[in-house]
């Protein structure tokens, strides 16, 4: 493991693409799109802090120190993928480093992700709350449930959990403090009065069949970015690009093309 610079995976050439993996996984979970993407891209798969062939990050998993550590990665005006957990760091990087984000693409991602009175298309707390507890006595049992979760609701469910379950360990086990912190950041990650403030263009990637992040939830996220697109992917649960890749390049490129 690296503990100063994050592994990354490139292909590809012409414009920047960077994909960000959710929690507990690895760059891996896109070898099914990234050679898709390549044929008109560079693209850029990342090992975030403390998952896969990256080190960890001093004890500090926190959404602004993992956003500064693939700031130092970042090619310019590159094209931000977030999945999941990864899209609110990319989030914060769009944010924080606004003049180096050409386009923001956020993949069944929620600027909060726990229900509240005005949020309630979301995953309850008590919910979170429970993977962390149990993460502590059982780490791989905690992630194999949590992937099964991502898989729900998708028409190619068994198809897509095994691909998950297949690549969540192909580099070893992520840093269990990467996994809690992971974890509080989901619980804890409020965006939404601050996504008025993205200046870039948006694109919104919700499965139709995602329980982690509802098409509602995506509808009311469309709203408070100007100009935000959303493309809904039919039969897809929370990890699109898994279930349905030819619809999720499809998608994808359509949002890149037209913002030329």
């Amino acid at each position: 493991m690296n503990a100063t610079r994050l592994f990354c995976k490139i292909q590809g050439a012409g414009s920047e693409l960077v994909l960000l993996h959710g929690w507990g996984m690895n760059a891996d979970v896109w070898d099914g799109v990234a050679p898709l993407l390549a044929k008109n891209h560079r693209v850029t798969t990342v090992d975030l802090p403390g998952h896969g062939r990256s080190g960890d990050a001093g004890g500090d998993y926190s959404l602004s120190t993992q956003a500064q550590k693939v700031a130092e990665i970042l090619p310019p005006d590159a094209t931000l993928v977030g999945w999941s957990l990864g899209g609110l760091l990319a989030l914060q990087l769009a944010l924080d480093f606004p003049q180096r984000i050409k386009a923001l693409v956020l993949v069944a991602s929620s600027p909060r992700f726990v229900q509240a009175d005005d949020w309630p298309d979301a995953i309850q707390a008590e919910v979170l709350q429970g993977f962390a507890g149990e993460l502590q006595t059982d780490f791989k049992k905690t992630i194999n449930r949590f992937l099964a979760i991502q898989a729900l609701g998708s028409e190619h469910a068994r198809e897509e959990l095994r691909l998950l379950r297949e690549r969540v360990f192909v580099h070893g086990e992520p840093e269990q403090k990467a996994l809690a912190s992971g974890l509080k950041i989901l619980m804890t990650t409020d965006f939404r009065q601050r996504l008025p403030q993205l200046q870039c263009p948006t694109l919104l990637i919700s499965g139709e069949r995602d329980t982690l992040f509802p098409v509602q939830a995506a509808r009311r996220t469309q709203a408070l970015i100007a100009n935000a697109r959303l493309s809904v992917v039919r039969g897809a649960g929370h990890a699109p690009f898994l279930s349905h890749p030819e619809d999720f390049v499809s998608a994808l490129q359509e949002f890149l093309d037209n913002d030329k």
